[in-house]
C-alpha cells in the first residue's frame, strides 16, 4: 500500500500504512478537529508543511519542528530536536519507555488543542528558534552511533520506537550498521521507511 506525499491527504484519507486507509475507520477520522487545529496553529506561526514518514512534518530553516499522526485511542504532537525545548508547562511526555528526552503532547479529546494552543504556540517558537540559530541539542552518551533521521523517525513514530527499542542489540545494530553505510540522508529515510515492517516484526536487518 503506497504511503501518502501529499499533506492533504492525510487529513482526507489517512497516512496509507494500513488497510483503513481511506475508510470511515481509519484514525484521522476521529481526530480531524484537533488535527485541523493543530495545522492551522503550525501553519499560522510560519512552519512551512511538507510529509516525511507519512505524517504530515512541519519544518523552519531547513530543520525538522514537529510532527503529528493519529491512532486509535489519541493524536500526537511530537517536537523533532526536544532536548533542546524548556517544558515550563510540564506537558510533555516520553514517546515510548525508552525515550531519552519527553518531546510529545498526547491528546485524547480534540478540544484540548483549543486549550494548550498558546503552550504549543510557545513550544513551536522555542524550536524555531534554534532552528534559525542553528542550536544542536545537547548529545547523549550512546553505545552506538544512532543516525539523526533514526532518530526522527523514532521520535515521529512512536510504534516504531517501541518496536525498535524492543529489539535485542544485536538486531538494532545491523540496522544502525545498513543505516550508517548510506551517505546520502534522503538514502537513510528510504532505507527506513523499507525496514520498518521488519523492525515491528521484532527481525533484524539481515532477517527475512
Amino acid at each position: 500500500m503506497p504511503m501518502i506525499t501529499d499533506p492533504d491527504d492525510f487529513f482526507t484519507l489517512g497516512c496509507g500504512r494500513c488497510e483503513r486507509f481511506a475508510t470511515p475507520d481509519c484514525s484521522t477520522r476521529s481526530w480531524i478537529e484537533g488535527l485541523n487545529a493543530l495545522r492551522r496553529i503550525c501553519l499560522d506561526v510560519g512552519l512551512e508543511e511538507t510529509v516525511k514518514w507519512a505524517h504530515p512534518c512541519y519544518m523552519h530553516a531547513g530543520r525538522n519542528i514537529a510532527i503529528f499522526g493519529a491512532f486509535r485511542g489519541d493524536f500526537r504532537l511530537s517536537f523533532l530536536n526536544p532536548g533542546l525545548l524548556v517544558d515550563s508547562e510540564g506537558v510533555l511526555q516520553p514517546q515510548g519507555p525508552n525515550s531519552q528526552t519527553p518531546g510529545m503532547i498526547r491528546f485524547t479529546a480534540n478540544a484540548q488543542v483549543a486549550a494548550l494552543e498558546p503552550v504549543i504556540r510557545a513550544y513551536l517558537r522555542q524550536l524555531m528558534g534554534h532552528a534559525e540559530a542553528g542550536t544542536k541539542p545537547p548529545k547523549t552518551e550512546r553505545e552506538i552511533d544512532v543516525p539523526d533521521e533514526l532518530t526522527e523517525a523514532l521520535d515521529a513514530d512512536p510504534e516504531l520506537a517501541e518496536a525498535f527499542h524492543a529489539l535485542t542489540p544485536g538486531r538494532q545494530k545491523s540496522y544502525l550498521f545498513a543505516l550508517n553505510q548510506a551517505k546520502q540522508s534522503a538514502t537513510r529515510v528510504a532505507r527506513i521507511e523499507k525496514f520498518r515492517d521488519k523492525i515491528i516484526a521484532g527481525k533484524g536487518a539481515l532477517e527475512r
